[in-house]
């Protein structure tokens, strides 16, 4: 569905981020329960700074995310925390992941979307699992 505008005490935001974050050179390890864990993570981390997980879908060599977050966080902090977090908390439970030098590739895409595309993004996001 998409948010609406959020009212906080010095302003008003709508801040929808799509966000794409691949394994460092392109692994494919994010499946079973590395997958599932990482899901856990993410709306772990998104609950506890209080950004709204719109959609997740991870796939075995990338994460798609789109996230609501207030203006005061930029692009950049949402990702290195979103990457940092889940690379921690990854390597402490699975050992076969200690062993990679890097978890993720320092690289990320991220795209901006209002209210009209939010449900595209969305539908997009769903569909990737089918592909």
């Amino acid at each position: 569905m998409g948010r609406t505008h959020v009212h906080s005490r010095t302003n008003v935001h709508l801040l929808n981020y799509h966000l794409v974050w691949c394994p460092k050179r392109r692994r494919r390890w994010l499946t079973g329960e590395v997958r599932m864990v990482l899901h856990e993570i993410i709306a772990s981390v998104a609950a506890g700074r209080g950004w709204e997980l719109i959609a997740l879908e991870v796939m075995p060599d990338h994460v798609h995310c789109f996230i609501g977050a207030p203006p005061r966080e930029s692009v950049a902090q949402i990702v290195r925390q979103l990457k940092g977090s889940s690379s921690r908390h990854l390597r402490r439970r699975f050992r076969h992941l200690r062993s990679l030098p890097v978890l993720w590739s320092p690289s990320y895409f991220a795209g901006s979307a209002g209210n009209v595309s939010s449900d595209t993004i969305e539908r997009c996001i769903a569909e990737q699992r089918s592909r």
